[in-house]
């Protein structure tokens, strides 16, 4: 999830006991911790805007911050320290058993997002975590974001005047903010924090596609073409007018601004290395990074064992597959085969591969009922990505809002329908990234009124991609993995999760160069050089980040599993389920220790 997600990138329940979904809004046992969580929530909005409205919330439409600005980052600093030192006011005892969960969640969020302030490193659902010196990457940060706000296709919304305005006064701020993340990257150069040579290669390439001869062309006119039929002919012509001059003297100025940085300036500084352990403190910055994103206290060497064994576990499935379809040839060999093969390769239109995908959620509807007592009632929808941001995007997940209305969005890169392979995890990519995956888990939490709202819009790594990857396991139990192709590719996914334990360690710890990587994942699963690349790349962007799916993914089986053991016949895998869901996402051990006490009120 985007990240960008995913990503950046942003990338989710306590429900009533009927099974309609239908839910009151209460107040906290201890109204006045309530009202603490209420304000921290509201505070915090304030100043991550783009967060709130990717929250639904309008209040903030309007606003863009250069965050990563010392002065920003104080404020920062002064607000977690505030709330930490209030939570602190409460004992945790004297709580209830969701308020306790609520206290060990807030808590945890002051003190880790100190800890990483104190190093440089800020965290919010729309950017990742970014060092003050870096202020965004190729894979995510505010130029990407505004670009899918200002298309009319995000989740900035254009339905009134207003949130037109809102959005021309959001759009003027992105020169302001431009300057200040030249001024940044400035100081990383002078700091010797600075990004990848091959990432920076990207992000010009990435800042060169906004830019346009014709605003109309642009895709910020987008919201132009979309304008609702019961504006009048004055607001659409006024309308029409403020989103050509801001095109015009804000965006793409600050577009080509930041290219020609990037280009003259900044490219010639970037580095060589590969990993973070080659900036100034790197190891302490991936340590934090391994904590903040697995939600565990795991070193980089345990995490780097637990993917090679991983790999090997997996790579001896395919190897089974491989021999069950009476293929001749090795495993790499047979990788080779389900890239290149055209049977493999159905598509002459993005419109077959978008129809392909909604074919899987027919197939799973009937067994899902089985496995899921609360589903959500959020809309939900299958888009292609966007062509100006294809290229480097990943198959993803945008939440919709609360209300409905604006549904939750899979998000498929089709850069060319024709190459697009069907045995690269498509089903295993669609449970993970859409039902049950994300749109269950996010949309769910998102739903849940009895939740503080800092819960209901929280998102921990470990615990949200490690469901995600973990419902790619329930395939043959959906009722889909049934042609032996199909199934190889979910394997795929599932061991390209477990390389990504291998090479982030690696590369971050200095075992492996960039190539090295690219090389290793190649050796070890289906996937081409340009594939390869890109997800290298992305990990050398977001340290860490592509851990949190298989460390979560192998606590949540080894629950199930455990639970299967010691409960027998009193085991209902649905009820497993909703219970993992039905308090949102939280860091995985006070996910274990919730677990845990619902297996003794089962017994």
């Amino acid at each position: 999830m985007k990240t960008i997600v995913l990503l950046l990138f942003a990338a989710t329940l306590l429900f009533a006991a009927c099974n309609s979904n239908k839910q009151t809004e209460v107040k906290s046992a201890n109204e006045e911790l309530a009202k603490l969580f209420d304000s921290y929530f509201t505070e915090r909005m304030h100043l991550v805007p783009i967060e709130s409205t990717q929250n639904g919330d309008s209040i903030n439409n309007d606003k863009l911050f250069a965050d990563f600005t010392d002065s920003y980052r104080e404020k920062y600093k002064q607000f977690f320290s505030q709330y930490l030192d209030e939570i602190k006011k409460y004992n945790r005892d004297d709580l209830s058993s969701n308020d306790q969960i609520s206290y060990d969640i807030f808590k945890r969020e002051m003190e880790i997002t100190l800890d990483g302030l104190s190093l440089g490193w800020f965290a919010n659902l729309v950017t990742y975590p970014d060092h003050r010196y870096i202020p965004f990457n190729q894979f995510g940060g505010i130029p990407i974001a505004i670009a899918q706000l200002g298309s009319g296709e995000g989740s900035q919304p254009f339905n009134t005047i207003k949130d037109y305005g809102n959005w021309l006064k959001r759009a003027a701020a992105f020169s302001v903010w431009t300057d200040s993340a030249i001024t940044y990257f400035r100081k990383g150069i002078a700091a010797d924090i600075v990004l990848p040579r091959p990432l920076v290669i990207k992000m010009i390439s990435e800042m060169d596609a906004m830019l346009v001869s014709d605003p109309t062309k642009s895709l910020f006119y987008g919201p132009v073409n979309k304008m609702p039929q019961n504006f009048s002919d004055s607001d659409r012509k006024n309308m029409s007018v403020a989103i050509v001059k801001v095109i015009n003297e804000n965006l793409l100025p600050s577009y080509k601004k930041l290219s020609e940085f990037l280009s003259k300036e900044y490219l010639p500084k970037a580095r060589t290395t590969t990993g973070i352990s080659a900036l100034p403190d790197g190891d302490k910055y991936y340590e934090y990074l391994i904590r903040f994103w697995t939600t565990t206290n795991k070193s980089p060497e345990e995490i780097y064992q637990t993917g090679l064994s991983e790999v090997t576990r997996i790579r001896g499935i395919m190897d089974s597959v491989k021999s069950s379809v009476g293929f001749k040839g090795d495993l790499n060999a047979f990788f080779e085969f389900m890239k290149t093969d055209k049977r493999f390769m159905p598509f002459k239109s993005p419109e077959e591969v978008l129809a392909a995908t909604r074919l899987i959620l027919a197939r799973i509807q009937p067994n899902l009922k089985q496995m899921f007592t609360n589903t959500p009632n959020s809309p939900f929808e299958i888009r292609q990505t966007e062509a100006f941001r294809a290229e480097s995007a990943s198959a993803e997940y945008i939440p919709g809002t609360p209300d409905g209305k604006r549904p939750g969005i899979y998000y498929i890169p089709i850069i060319d329908a024709t190459k697009f392979n069907v045995t690269a995890g498509m089903e295993s990519t669609f449970l993970h990234e859409a039902i049950p995956g994300h749109h269950y888990q996010i949309s769910l939490q998102q739903e849940d009124k009895l939740l503080p709202r800092f819960r209901r819009f929280a998102w921990y790594g470990a615990y949200g991609e490690g469901w995600a990857l973990y419902t790619e396991s329930l395939g043959k139990e959906l009722g889909i993995y049934t042609d032996p192709y199909q199934y190889a590719g979910a394997l795929g996914d599932e061991i390209h999760r477990a390389i990504r334990l291998v090479v982030d360690v690696a590369m971050h710890t200095g075992k492996m160069t960039r190539e090295e990587a690219i090389k290793y994942s190649m050796e070890n699963e289906a996937i081409d050089e340009a594939g390869a690349t890109s997800e290298i790349e992305r990990y050398m962007a977001l340290p860490a980040q592509a851990l949190s799916y298989k460390i979560g993914a192998l606590k949540i089986q080894e629950l199930r599993n455990k639970y299967q053991q010691e409960l027998g016949s009193k085991f209902s895998l649905a009820a497993f389920h909703d219970e993992f869901l039905k308090d949102g996402c939280m860091p995985l051990e006070i996910t274990e220790k919730k677990m845990d006490e619902w297996e003794a009120r089962q017994k």
